[in-house]
């Protein structure tokens, strides 16, 4: 609280014309303790005596009348009686000073269970330890003015600080404080409170004295200027400038002072005019939320807003006036805030946690301008205020985009002036739409009256069974009006302390949606086909419950739930009476059985409220509805719909809400798996168009596909209708036609690959559990779906997709040979020929699989030849990725095997590298085919090219493979594949191994036998090997010249070796060392700038 040191100057002027001064003298001029004669707080006897007429006369006009009327009703009020309800004005109940000093509220019970471990810290807490510990002296009570000291005791940083506090107050309510602190705070500080509750708890021990103005009343001349005189004396340097003005003023006859009759007095309490609300610091509130707004969510100031509008609500259920107007301070706030023009100008949204702040700031208004006794002038001020907030340019949209041209289809409130308007015309809602629509309901409908008030209100002889018939066939009340407005009715009536009239709408409004439901389920079991026919749908509104800005089915959910615990900390409320009269609750807490027992006579037997809020969320959830427009909105829906489904996680099952799920689920079920084909549909991408009438939400209407999406957010809905499909399949399983109804469904509707994936999955595992034989048509459903599975991500990237391909040939081999027959015949719309033949026919040719399927000698043929003919197919269509595949499934099969053999020969001279080819080469070698192997090695040898510096390339063991190939095979073979090897390799390290390997040993036999051939070794001055010896001499003198070019000294010493290796080579030929001689000798002549070089070539080869 902005706590300031001056007390503000007095409400009214005091005067009394009809007393003289001798009849006030000789009056007794002292005061009289608080809890003096005929008290009836605070007494310390243990045993009560029943309350004088005076005290309760006294306590009733200290509530409700302004101390000035009373002054002007009665010409003589005796001083006891002045007393009395001097005594009765101040506040008697602490719940208002928690909730005025700290955010949250419970008194003792919050602090006890340790939820807030800064809870300590609240001003309420600290007043109150400051007055358990003695900290409060000085009070004195003048009238209607408190005041006292306070002491902050002394701390380890902080010296020992005296406060003084003052505080005035009239009919119960505290209206202004000041404190010597000087803490800035929206609320109470600890000081006050301290003073306050030293009142509240000690009354006994504070001295009372009548206003000031009636002492000075019974002070005669000379006692008046004694007081004046000594008050100056005590106060002479705060004081005298303002008594001289004062007495300059009141000694001039024209002055302003003289022209006013009486005097004012701070401690004579309020005048007539005066408003009657508790203290609360404008300034203040401005200010702090000014700063949270300005921290953008930042340093918990989210946090603090949100803490704020739940002041407000305690506020409200207060019924404190203060309530709207915090929240127009609030408003006023956000709606300067500098981000909103900003963010307009952009083009950009605000932040999901600000938007949430929107939200809230709605919903509230909407409670305020929905309070049942709100006065009509009260209410016309508020729509004032609100239209003007509407209207400006940056006020936020209901749906959270700026900017959007696409008209809102959400319902307006029918009872409001805009309800009518045509959809395509309305102009954008704010957030502040709906509760300007608000102002135009009222609560003077006789049915909803008695509702409301009357725990017995039935008809059991009303036997209209009509659609807006006013009781159901029990003879319980039934609320027809649209949802979201009758929850929000439900909702204010909670804001405003109303707990039992909230009960009773909320009862009434659940019992028409479960008569709706019924309704909708008659008419779908009596005109299933026609409505099938014209492809009508179950849609039972254009709008949302879940997620809806009025937050329908929260609502409920939490009136009943919280009155099902018995923790409605609201039960203190009054019961409501349109006639402007209140009575006041029992203010204990009961358990269900006990609270509200007649209000339970509206529910089944052996139903409880628990039960209740569970069913009504669950019709919430499974109501078919639009998705709302912008990605906001759609994330608000999700979110809630999360939200809800977590509570209703929370809640312990017991056999009546088992009960309750299963019968939502077969309501569910029976409708859906009908209408699966309109129910599992994406509706999100479609636009609405109405041919039911639109004044009954609750009727059905059909939807007209756009070929415009208009939605942003779908993964979520996705995520839903997969699960829906999963629970339909479960539901269905055992009935084919229901299962073929469903399978065409999830065919027709579901996009998503992987969501489909999934519901084959699930449909697998349904259908082969353990404890039962396998479904043979749920397998073929889960075939099915994987077949589509299949068709959908063949040309698309999915990093699932081998995953998939292995999971529908276990399922095909489930389901029987026939299945995996099918695939395979239709391999090529299914699988890419890769997979086709690494993974479908081979694992369809595997030993597990015959074993699996039990097969006989010719299922495994026709099995296997259906492998062979997919396999050729592939490697046609694919020979560089499935030819080595082909030839390992045709081996048993002559015909097969050449046949991919051949188209191996075919493809390698045009697609295949040399890599694929010499794959494929070494697989011949090790089936026994050489010659063949050598062929495809010489066609590989054809694609390669290896560089001077290669000399890691992978492909140089494969090289080395084919030629020692060549060698064993015999001297022609080796002859026919040195010239491949010398067009195709440049490197001089891998030429001189090849040639040094055909030297080693006799071409022929030698590989084949595994023993040494006897036979004359190849010259290296003939063909074939002297082309492989000149190719290896100048690769060596190629690549000494590239090294040269760039070489550094930290090369040098391999280079030498490198050298070296030369040399070798070149003295494999008969004029080899002549050669190498003068090869040095031409470097030296040509490199004779590198000195260090050409040192070491010298040292080592002279």
């Amino acid at each position: 609280m902005a706590e300031r040191v001056q007390q503000p100057p007095a409400k009214r002027l005091c005067c009394r014309p009809g007393y003289s001064t001798t009849c006030r003298q000789g009056q007794r001029a002292g005061g009289t303790v608080c809890g003096g004669s005929g008290s009836g707080q605070g007494g310390s006897s243990k045993t009560q005596s029943p309350e004088s007429l005076l005290d309760i006369a006294a306590r009733k006009v200290a509530e409700k009348w302004p101390f000035q009327r009373v002054e002007e009703r009665f010409e003589r009020i005796p001083e006891p009686v002045q007393r009395r309800i001097v005594y009765w004005s101040f506040p008697r109940s602490e719940r208002e000073i928690c909730m005025y000093s700290s955010f949250n509220t419970g008194g003792e019970e919050s602090a006890s269970s340790g939820e807030n471990v800064d809870e300590t810290r609240l001003p309420f807490r600290r007043g109150i330890a400051l007055l358990e510990s003695g900290c409060v002296d000085n009070v004195l009570q003048v009238g209607f003015h408190l005041s006292g000291t306070v002491t902050e005791p002394a701390t380890p940083s902080e010296p020992e600080m005296v406060c003084s506090v003052a505080i005035s107050f009239d009919r119960c309510k505290i209206t202004s404080v000041t404190c010597g602190c000087g803490n800035k705070d929206i609320f109470y500080c600890a000081h006050v409170v301290a003073l306050s509750l030293y009142r509240v708890r000690r009354p006994e021990q504070v001295k009372l004295h009548l206003p000031i103005s009636e002492t000075l009343f019974q002070m005669n001349r000379d006692q008046l200027q004694k007081f004046v005189q000594y008050l100056i004396t005590v106060h002479h340097t705060e004081v005298l400038p303002t008594a001289q003005k004062l007495a300059d003023e009141i000694l001039s006859q024209n002055s302003e002072i003289n022209q006013v009759h009486g005097a004012p007095d701070p401690t004579a309490g309020a005048s007539v005019d005066d408003e009657n609300c508790w203290h609360l610091d404008e300034e203040q509130v401005q200010e702090q939320v000014k700063l949270f707004l300005s921290q953008g969510g930042y340093h918990g100031s989210g946090k603090q807003l949100n803490l704020l509008f739940s002041k407000v609500r305690e506020m409200l259920k207060m019924r404190d006036s203060n309530g709207a107007r915090m929240l127009t301070l609030i408003t006023e706030q956000f709606m300067a805030d500098p981000r909103l023009a900003l963010w307009r100008q952009q083009g950009t949204t605000m932040t999901d946690k600000y938007r949430q702040l929107w939200d809230e700031l709605g919903a509230l208004w909407m409670c305020i301008v929905l309070n049942p006794h709100c006065k009509l002038e009260q209410k016309a001020a508020w729509l004032r205020q609100l239209k003007k907030w509407n209207s400006v340019d940056v006020c936020p949209l209901e749906d959270g985009n700026h900017g959007n041209e696409l008209p809102n289809l959400t319902n307006a409130l029918p009872q409001g002036a805009h309800g009518n308007q045509d959809s395509g015309t309305r102009p954008h809602r704010t957030v502040f739409t709906r509760a300007i629509e608000a102002c135009d309901l009222h609560w003077q409908d006789s049915h909803l009256q008695h509702i409301i008030n009357d725990d017995l209100y039935t008809n059991y002889c009303y036997h209209d069974n009509t659609e807006n018939s006013l009781f159901d066939s029990r003879g319980w009340p039934l609320w027809h009006e649209h949802v979201p407005t009758a929850c929000a009715r439900v909702d204010a009536l909670r804001s405003h302390g109303y707990p039992r009239e909230a009960l009773r709408l909320a009862i009434a409004i659940v019992n028409t949606l479960r008569r709706q439901q019924q309704k909708q389920l008659e008419i779908f079991r009596n005109h299933k086909k026609d409505l099938l026919h014209k492809g009508v749908t179950s849609i039972t509104n254009l709008e949302g419950w879940v997620g809806h800005p009025l937050d329908p089915i929260g609502t409920l959910f939490s009136t009943l739930m919280e009155t099902g615990r018995g923790d409605e900390d609201s039960l203190q409320g009054g019961f409501l009476d349109f006639s402007g009269t209140e009575t006041t609750m029992s203010s204990s807490k009961h358990s269900e059985l006990h609270l509200f027992p007649s209000t339970r006579r509206f529910l089944e037997e052996g139903e409880s409220y628990l039960a209740l809020a569970v069913e009504t969320a669950l019709m919430g959830l499974g109501q078919q509805r639009i998705m709302p427009d912008g990605l906001y909105a759609q994330e608000k829906v999700c979110r809630n719909e999360e939200h809800l489904i977590a509570k209703l996680q929370e809640v312990d099952l017991d056999d009546t809400l088992v009960k309750i799920f299963r019968k939502q689920a077969v309501f569910l079920l029976e409708v859906l798996i009908c209408m699966s084909f309109f129910v599992c549909r994406l509706p999100v991408l479609e636009s609405m168009a109405a041919s039911g009438d639109m004044s009954r939400p609750h009727h059905i209407v059909s939807v007209v596909p756009n070929r415009y999406p208009r939605w942003f957010t779908l993964s979520h809905i996705e995520s839903q209708q997969c699960e829906l499909a999963s629970t339909m399949l479960t539901a269905a399983k055992g009935d084919a036609r229901r299962l073929e109804t469903v399978l065409e469904t999830i065919q027709k509707n579901i996009h998503s690959s992987s969501h489909i994936f999934k519901l084959a999955q699930d449909a697998f595992k349904i259908a082969t559990l353990m404890d039962s034989l396998p479904d043979i048509t749920l397998l073929k459903v889960s075939l099915e779906l994987g077949l589509q599975v299949m068709r959908m991500t063949l040309s698309t990237l999915n990093w699932r997709r081998r995953e998939m391909v292995r999971w529908l040939v276990t399922c095909a081999t489930e389901v029987g040979v026939y299945a995996l027959d099918s695939i395979m015949q239709s391999w090529f719309t299914l699988f890419t020929p890769t997979e086709a033949t690494s993974i479908v026919a081979t694992t369809v040719m595997s030993n597990s699989t015959i074993v699996r399927l039990h097969l006989d000698c010719h299922q495994q043929e026709n099995l296997a030849s259906s492998a062979r003919t997919l396999a050729l197919q592939c490697a046609m269509k694919d020979p560089q990725n499935c030819a080595l595949s082909a030839l390992t499934l045709c081996e048993k099969d002559h015909i097969a095997f050449e046949t991919a053999y051949q188209i191996v020969l075919d493809a390698a001279t045009t697609g295949m590298s040399y890599t694929q080819l010499f794959t494929i080469a070494r697989y011949m070698e090790h089936r026994g085919y050489p010659m063949r192997a050598y062929k495809l090695a010489t066609l590989a040898m054809v694609h390669l090219n290896l560089s001077y510096n290669q000399d890691t390339h992978p492909a140089i063991n494969d090289v080395l493979w084919a030629c020692a190939l060549s060698h064993s095979l015999g001297k022609n073979e080796l002859a026919a594949i040195i010239p491949l090897v010398v067009k195709s390799v440049k490197c001089a390290t891998v030429l001189s191994d090849i040639l040094r390997r055909c030297t080693l040993t006799t071409p022929g036999m030698v590989a084949l036998h595994s023993r040494r051939n006897s036979g004359k070794l190849m010259s290296l001055d003939k063909a074939p090997l002297r082309q492989l010896l000149d190719a290896t001499i100048g690769a060596y003198i190629n690549t000494t010249h590239s090294r040269l070019t760039h070489i550094s000294p930290r090369h040098y010493s391999e280079f030498i070796e490198f050298l070296s290796k030369a040399r070798e080579t070149f003295l494999m030929a008969h004029d080899g060392h002549i050669q190498f001689t003068q090869f040095i000798d031409n470097l030296k002549q040509i490199y004779k700038g590198k000195k260090k070089l050409m040192m070491l070539v010298r040292e080592r080869f002279g």
